[in-house]
């Protein structure tokens, strides 16, 4: 019976066993079942209304030795959210067990070093599970712009003046050696990589920026209209494979209206903000520094 739940390795209902064990009736799966649940070798989850019997992982069982069949099953839970975590409201309708019971049972794995609840920035007052030893995700952390849950507005805005400022002196050194106007473009357009390079060696960061957190530093200002971006057939450049994309600081041709240059003009809540609202003009601290700036 044990090596029927292990054909895949995935979640079965008993009649589906039974379907794979022609042989067996009906209560001798349901005895057989029993066994393998009372001997730990399989796990009893539950899929909307139905139960389902999954191959339980050795290694799952060997880490939580000593606690009792729903500790291990709940640890099991939080080792298959892997880095990502999962709520505790999931946990719950996945092992079909009691609040008051799996706030004990978490506990327990916590106090063992099991598992570890960790900040999601997604909701400031709700944790997320997972296995001690695992590292957050960048989706619950934030990655390098939170700092414990909060936006770190300040750093972003330094990185934006860092890149821009190199790639203005870019541009400016090609002006002063290239005097065909298209070889001082060509010349202006610097790769992720060199601006990556460029801020880790300034040493700004308390972490380790990666070229993707620079990317979507770049991108920012691509939005705000300061830089360009070419991508180029390159062996082994950033992206897809081939492609290799560039930056250069650009001067806007047409200056921005004064409907976007006020915070209103780019607010992505401008359709809730009312007087009396929970967003409105009179309490919104972007419009007071826009107006005192």
């Amino acid at each position: 019976m044990a090596s029927a739940v292990a054909v895949k390795e995935e979640p079965a209902e008993i009649l589906d066993l039974e379907i794979r064990i022609i042989e067996l009736s009906h209560n001798s799966a349901v005895t057989c079942i029993n066994r393998l649940l009372s001997t730990g070798k399989i796990d009893l989850l539950r899929s909307g209304n139905k139960l389902i019997y999954k191959l339980k992982d050795p290694d799952a069982a060997s880490q939580a030795k000593g606690g009792d069949h729903q500790e291990k099953v709940v640890y099991q839970i939080i080792k298959e959210a892997n880095n990502k975590g999962i709520w505790i409201r999931d946990i719950r309708y996945k092992s079909n067990l009691l609040l008051t019971q799996v706030n004990k049972i978490l506990k327990n794995l916590e106090s063992k070093k099991l598992i570890k609840a960790v900040k999601s920035v997604a909701a400031s007052k709700k944790k997320v599970y997972m296995l001690y030893d695992l590292e957050p995700a960048q989706s619950v952390t934030g990655g390098a712009w939170y700092s414990d849950q909060d936006f770190e507005s300040e750093f972003v805005e330094v990185l934006n003046q860092q890149c821009f400022k190199f790639l203005e002196q870019k541009a400016a050194i090609a002006r002063d050696t290239k005097t065909d106007p298209m070889a001082q473009r060509n010349a202006s357009f610097t790769p992720l990589h060199d601006i990556w390079k460029f801020i880790s060696e300034l040493g700004i960061s308390k972490v380790q920026l990666t070229k993707e957190d620079i990317e979507t530093i770049l991108n920012t200002l691509i939005f705000d209209g300061k830089l360009e971006c070419t991508i180029v057939a390159s062996a082994g450049g950033s992206g897809d494979s081939g492609r290799s994309k560039l930056y250069r600081a650009i001067n806007p041709l047409v200056e921005t209206t004064g409907l976007m240059r006020m915070p209103c003009g780019s607010c992505p809540v401008f359709d809730r903000c009312y007087e009396g609202g929970a967003v409105s003009p009179t309490t919104c601290i972007y419009m007071k520094e826009w107006l005192d700036s």
